[in-house]
């Protein structure tokens, strides 16, 4: 489950992250402890504990004492909005610049992303693009 070429505690945590974001894991819903994420995925509990303790330090999870990690209230909005922040500097930005440096005139791209916020999947043509 875990090979990508990241450290193994970032794919963890952002494995947890997906989780949160997707709903399979609910605000105030138990999570794995350190010994049974170690166990099911054969990794160095240390490991786990270290992607663990990112994810409190972020906000998406918290510790009750006695009782393990949990959920944070609001995680799920937390992700969204640093998700969202992401994409645009990440994604967006360099996609309209690219734009801007081919000549894609502002209407074409404009198209292009009100028919994909649709779900329209009319994809402008090079006819288009002129």
């Amino acid at each position: 489950m875990f090979d990508g070429s990241d450290p193994l505690y970032v794919q963890i945590a952002r494995h947890v992250r997906e989780q949160v974001l997707s709903g399979d894991l609910g605000e105030e819903e138990q999570v794995m402890s350190t010994t049974q994420f170690a166990t099911t995925y054969r990794i160095n509990p240390a490991t786990a504990a270290k992607a663990f303790a990112g994810l409190v330090d972020e906000g998406v999870l918290y510790k009750r004492r006695g009782l393990g990690m949990f959920v944070a209230p609001g995680a799920r909005d937390l992700l969204r909005d640093a998700g969202r922040a992401a994409y645009v500097a990440d994604v967006l930005d360099p996609a309209l610049a690219q734009a801007a440096r081919l000549g894609i005139p502002r209407a074409v791209v404009l198209a292009r992303v009100e028919a994909s916020a649709l779900g329209d999947d009319a994809t402008p043509t090079r006819k288009d693009a002129r």
